[in-house]
């Protein structure tokens, strides 16, 4: 297990010699004590990869994409050890690590390796006697955040594009979970990524996180985070006008419809929001049903919920684990208060589980409330197993409540009816639109919002256009043209 900060391809201790545990949220027992880097750090690792960056720009794509594809199996070769130190640091079940956060992790790295020399710059028509192209150029050097909720799969959602395009990157965990990240950085020593091209520094957020964002040497930022951190991101960022991008919070309106096969939507609403204890920013936290099926829906959605298998996240049969930290377990637990408050009904959960042998951990029953729409926790971000229900008679109204809050990440609906699928998901404010599915990523597909949910893609060809900037190059192919001012 790797401890310390990964810079210049050697692994050392930040030079303040400051550490912060990592708790595993199960049992809050100490796994580690990680290195914190601060800015005398982080200006270490900008020399790294400022230094790396003009050999590893200009090595050929496709040498980088092999690196890329050796990574991929690096992780897969290691993905017992992988998994269990995701569910250790994390509390994600490892049934989830091993069958979803690992493999879709190598998968991303196996994508960018493929996509390194593929993408394309393009040739424009313009007028008789003149060539014009556009070339796509790396950034530089870039700095990326990395929030706990799925700290390994991000880490290759940030890196693996950012690297094919031939940037090198500066990358900060986020504190309460940086393991799974320092194990990748092993992992691309050991398959010869050269040394300032991946620099991993855990840190603090109004610290490390901070100052990569105010840096004058790095010139792009990718957050992933709450929308309040993303806006000082922003204004941090403006000192060298630094390219930004952002992937911030979510409130995600999962809408049923009348003609709805029930069956199939209680199995993906519960997985919208139950998976990974409700800590996505996508998770379907506003369940928004038509009048006529909504006493039969939430029958059988209470039901499953209160079936769920909740337990030490190292036990294969648990299918809930444990909030990360006790600090947002005591954050979630605090919007059951302010839903009774506004009227609202606690329809199932809304407490810790009755469990002593989950007393220490950070553990919260799925929870169902009835609410309406304009309620805080049908506006509010809570980023738990917590989900909204009201209730709509028109499409009309369904389209005003699941476009009533400030965020537009994802949004799902379920309808045997196409047309209306295909109109309701025209009309939604979001970046991502399921339709009789949910939750569901690809690497090839881009991933991002509108709103107050940030700007800017992850993942496909999309984020490519991220992670590069466009030269125009104009050639005069005509020597007869003459010149626009002879003399």
């Amino acid at each position: 297990m790797q401890t310390q900060l990964f810079i210049n391809g050697r692994f050392v201790p930040a030079e303040s010699g400051e550490t912060l545990a990592s708790l595993n949220p199960h049992d809050n027992s100490v796994i580690a004590q990680v290195s914190m880097a601060g800015p005398a750090d982080i200006d270490r690792a900008v020399a790294a990869a400022k230094a790396a960056f003009p050999k590893w720009s200009n090595m050929a794509a496709m040498d980088r994409g092999r690196l890329l594809l050796k990574l991929a199996d690096a992780i897969e070769a290691n993905a017992d050890e992988l998994a269990r130190l995701e569910s250790l640091d994390t509390g994600h079940p490892i049934r989830d690590t091993r069958n979803l956060d690992v493999p879709r992790t190598a998968v991303t790295f196996r994508y960018f390796g493929g996509m390194a020399d593929k993408f394309e710059g393009s040739v424009v028509p313009v007028e008789a006697g003149f060539l014009n192209y556009v070339t796509r150029e790396p950034v530089g050097v870039v700095g990326q955040v990395v929030p706990w909720n799925f700290p390994l799969m991000f880490t290759s959602w940030k890196m693996a594009p950012a690297l094919a395009a031939g940037n090198c990157v500066i990358m900060k965990p986020a504190e309460l979970t940086p393991l799974s990240s320092l194990a990748i950085a092993e992992l691309m020593a050991e398959v010869g990524f050269p040394p300032g091209v991946v620099n991993i520094v855990p840190g603090l957020g109004q610290v490390a996180g901070q100052y990569i964002a105010e840096h004058p040497e790095i010139s792009k930022v990718a957050f992933t985070g709450s929308t309040a951190v993303g806006r000082k991101v922003v204004q941090a960022s403006a000192g060298n006008l630094k390219k930004v991008q952002l992937e911030l919070g979510g409130k995600g309106a999962n809408v049923v419809f009348a003609d709805a096969n029930l069956d199939a939507v209680v199995q993906g609403s519960a997985f919208g929001i139950f998976h990974n204890q409700g800590q996505a920013c996508i998770a379907a936290s506003r369940l928004i049903v038509h009048d006529s099926v909504a006493d039969e829906l939430l029958e059988r959605f209470i039901a499953l919920a209160r079936s769920i298998r909740i337990g030490d996240p190292l036990d294969p049969a648990t299918e809930m684990g444990p909030l990360t930290s006790r600090h947002h377990r005591d954050r979630v637990l605090s919007y059951v208060d302010v839903a009774r408050e506004q009227g609202g009904r606690i329809l199932s959960g809304g407490k810790a589980p009755d469990n002593t042998a989950l007393a220490n951990g950070c553990y919260v029953e799925p929870t169902i409330v009835a609410a309406k729409p304009g309620d805080r926790v049908s506006q509010e971000e809570v980023f738990g197993p917590f989900v909204t229900v009201s209730t709509f008679g028109s499409d009309e109204e369904a389209l005003a409540i699941a476009n009533g809050t400030e965020y537009g990440l994802g949004a799902g609906m379920w309808t045997r009816d196409l047309q209306r699928a295909h109109l309701f998901a025209r009309q939604l404010k979001s970046g991502m639109v399921w339709i009789n599915c949910y939750k569901r990523v690809s690497a090839a597909s881009p991933f991002g919002g509108v709103g107050s949910s940030g700007y800017g893609r992850e993942m496909g060809f999309e984020v490519m256009r991220e992670y590069t900037q466009p030269k125009s190059v104009w050639v005069n192919v005509d020597a007869d043209i003459p010149p626009y001012y002879p003399r």
